[in-house]
Formats: C-alpha cells, sequence, structure tokens
C-alpha cells in the first residue's frame, strides 16, 4: 500500500504537467496602451486583407490565363495559395487578440497553430527550391526543358512539397509537446514559437532544444544551398546570353525569385540561425512579424511588378472582372 501510494506520488506531478496545471497560454502579444492596440490591430488587418487579395490574384490570374498554364506559373500559384494559408494561421489569432483583455489560446490550439504554422513555412523552402529548379532546367537546360518538366511531373513536384513540408516537423512538435508544463505559462511573443515555449518547461529541455536546432539548420541550410547553387548557375548561363534581350527577360524573372528568396531566408536565418535566443524578445516578435506577415505580402507585389507576363495576365483578369467572362479583351 505505501509503495502504491508512494508511486501515485511520482505519477502525479507529470499527469499535471500535461493537463491539470497548463490547460492554456497567454500570448503576450503587443502590450501597450489600447489606442496603440486599435491603431495595430487596423495597421495588420489592412495587412491581412492586401496579402489575401494579392495572393488569390495570383491564383486567379494563373488560372483563367491559358498561357500561364506552364510549370513556373503552377508552382507560383502553388506558392500563393500556400502563402494565403501560411499568414491565415497567425494573423487572425493575433487579431482577436489584440481587440481581447485575456489572450489566451488552449494547449492543444497552441500546439495546433505551431504545427501549421512552421509546417507551412517549412513547405515554402521546398517550393522557393523546386521553383529554382525549374528556372535551372529552363534557363540552363532548354532543350531537355520541355521533356524534364512537364505539366504532370510539376504537379507531383508540387505535391511532394506539401507531403514533405507537413511531415517534417511531426517529430519537433512532438517532442516540445511531450515536455512537462506545469506553470507559468505566458508566452512572450503572438504566437506559438518553440523559443518561448520551450522556456517554459518545468525542467532542463537541453536535448529537445539541441534537436529542433539542429533540425531547423538542417532545413535551412540545405535548402538555401541548393537555391543559391540553382541561381548561380542560372546567371552564369544568362550571362553567355548574346541577346540583351534575352539576358534581361531572364533576369527580369529569376531577379523575382532572388528577391522572394532573400526577404525569406533572411529574416528566417536571423531569427533561427543567428544567437537571437539571448536578444530582447521585442526583436524576435519584430523578425517573425517581417517573415509571417510582411513578406507574403511583398510577394505578389515582387512577381506582379517585375513578371511581363503575370502583369499581362493580371490585366487580363481585371477586364473581366470588370466587362464579365464573355467581353472580348486584347493582350
Amino acid at each position: 500500500m505505501a509503495q502504491f501510494e508512494e508511486g501515485k506520488k511520482m505519477k502525479n506531478p507529470v499527469e499535471n504537467n500535461h493537463s491539470d496545471s497548463v490547460s492554456e497560454f497567454i500570448l503576450l502579444g503587443f502590450p501597450c496602451p489600447w489606442e496603440i492596440q486599435i491603431l495595430l490591430f487596423s495597421f495588420f488587418f489592412v495587412i491581412y486583407v492586401l496579402t489575401l487579395t494579392g495572393n488569390l490574384c495570383i491564383i486567379s490570374a494563373v488560372w483563367w490565363d491559358e498561357y500561364l498554364h506552364t510549370p513556373m506559373y503552377i508552382l507560383l500559384a502553388n506558392f500563393s495559395f500556400l502563402e494565403i494559408w501560411y499568414v491565415t494561421s497567425t494573423v487572425p489569432n493575433m487579431l482577436a487578440n489584440l481587440l481581447s483583455e485575456t489572450s489566451t489560446i488552449s494547449f492543444y490550439g497552441c500546439f495546433l497553430q505551431f504545427y501549421f504554422f512552421f509546417s507551412m513555412g517549412t513547405t515554402e523552402t521546398f517550393f522557393l527550391s523546386a521553383m529554382a529548379f525549374d528556372r535551372y532546367l529552363a534557363i540552363c537546360r532548354p532543350l531537355h526543358y520541355s521533356t524534364v518538366m512537364t505539366v504532370q511531373r510539376c504537379i507531383r513536384i508540387g505535391a511532394g512539397c506539401w507531403v514533405c513540408g507537413f511531415s517534417c516537423f511531426l517529430l519537433p512538435v512532438y517532442l516540445i509537446s511531450q515536455l512537462p508544463f506545469c506553470g507559468p505559462n505566458t508566452i512572450d511573443h503572438f504566437l506559438c514559437d518553440p523559443g518561448p515555449l520551450m522556456k517554459l518547461s518545468c525542467v532542463p529541455a537541453t536535448a529537445t532544444e539541441v534537436i529542433c536546432a539542429v533540425f531547423n539548420s538542417v532545413l535551412i541550410f540545405s535548402t538555401f544551398l541548393f537555391i543559391t547553387s540553382s541561381y548561380t548557375l542560372v546567371i552564369r548561363a544568362v550571362l553567355r546570353v548574346p541577346s540583351a534581350e534575352g539576358r534581361h527577360k531572364a533576369f527580369s524573372t529569376c531577379g523575382s525569385h532572388l528577391a522572394v528568396v532573400s526577404l525569406f531566408y533572411g529574416s528566417i536565418m536571423v531569427m533561427y540561425v543567428s544567437p537571437t535566443a539571448g536578444n530582447p524578445a521585442g526583436i524576435q516578435k519584430i523578425v517573425t512579424l517581417f517573415y509571417s506577415v510582411m513578406t507574403p505580402l511583398f510577394n505578389p507585389l515582387i512577381y506582379s511588378l517585375r513578371n511581363k507576363e503575370m502583369k499581362m495576365a493580371l490585366r487580363k483578369l481585371f477586364r473581366i472582372m470588370r466587362f464579365g467572362q464573355k467581353q472580348p479583351f486584347k493582350n
């Protein structure tokens, strides 16, 4: 009987860590006066609407214009669809918390947000790699491009990006969710980020931190090196093109891709590779805001402003929306 009681005492703390002690987290977000929170709500709401509108326009343009039914634009439409859900995984909850006095999120809701946000971020790295590979084939292997990168193979690559992206982060999410959380439960962030979450663990999580750090570094650097290697070969091939018009067209297309890669990878490397863990939480929030909220807004602008075919397709789309589908239009 005494052994049973002793075993019961030893078991209860673990159970409490996962259920009784912490059933929800408090997202501290942006602690500021009410007037400033209203301004932040208005600002992020406008950014969110513009992000949805811009990416939906790209998806619609690719859908309506048969000339854009090519591997490059199919990948771009998938990328825009991903950006919509990427920003939706955090911004609506952040907007609700700005108008709420409690700003709480359930234990399971926190880890669901963690999983979907970082899975879509991982999927984005795979899509950027696929888009870089597509440009490499189109410019460096033009004679083989139509046979290697068919529409069917492009769809399979896109499906592989989605499946791999949502499979990779299962292990980090599982490991962090198994940590004992017995209070406090305040996360000094506007989303469930692994760094602040691990700090709330009742016991040191050194092994989990190392595994997550290695995982992030391998994922970020492997895809980044693949992308930079692809575009290095592309730039070398473009510089050998005798036609100035051909060089301009190639640089215009690849320039938009490189701009998106620089924005995304620059911010996530600052956040997850450089030693920002010792920096103030405010800096981490700003960096996270940049790659999770601002980058999805910039991407449609970059692709539409620097791509002639996309600009023509968007003009066609706006004519369709204005005059109706039966109204004839000219390029």
